[in-house]
Parts: C-alpha cells; sequence; structure tokens
C-alpha cells in the first residue's frame, strides 16, 4: 500500500484508514505526545474513549471546538 497525506495510510480503495478502535491511549501517546488523553489510562483503548466522549480521534486530536470551522 502507498502512503497517503503525512504519510498515512491508504486502504485499497485509496482511503486513508482510520485508527482501529483496539488502539490504546500508551500508543496514541507516543504518536501525538505524552500529554495526549492525560485524563485517561494508557491501557484504555480508543473504541472506548470515542464511546465514552462522544468525539473522534480527529477532533481529540484538533480539539472539538474545530468541528464546525
Amino acid at each position: 500500500m502507498s502512503n497517503g497525506l503525512d504519510d498515512r495510510h491508504r486502504d485499497e480503495d485509496g482511503r486513508i484508514s482510520e485508527k482501529h478502535g483496539n488502539t490504546t491511549v500508551g500508543e496514541l501517546r507516543r504518536i501525538y505526545g505524552e500529554n495526549f488523553l492525560s485524563d485517561w489510562r494508557s491501557d484504555a483503548h480508543l473504541e472506548t474513549v470515542r464511546e465514552e466522549t462522544g468525539l473522534s480521534l480527529s477532533q481529540l486530536v484538533h480539539g472539538p471546538a474545530r468541528r464546525g470551522e
């Protein structure tokens, strides 16, 4: 597979793939910085964070206020 925008992996149909729900907060901290989701345990799964906050990974990274921009 080729890498897409910002070296993100693309699926076979060319869409940029999403993080899997079983990705841990600890892994996300290695990507987004040690303070990312600081209120969450490092072994919590992204799927749980998304369900409990109602936010996508993009919104968690960039902030929910940007959703309507």
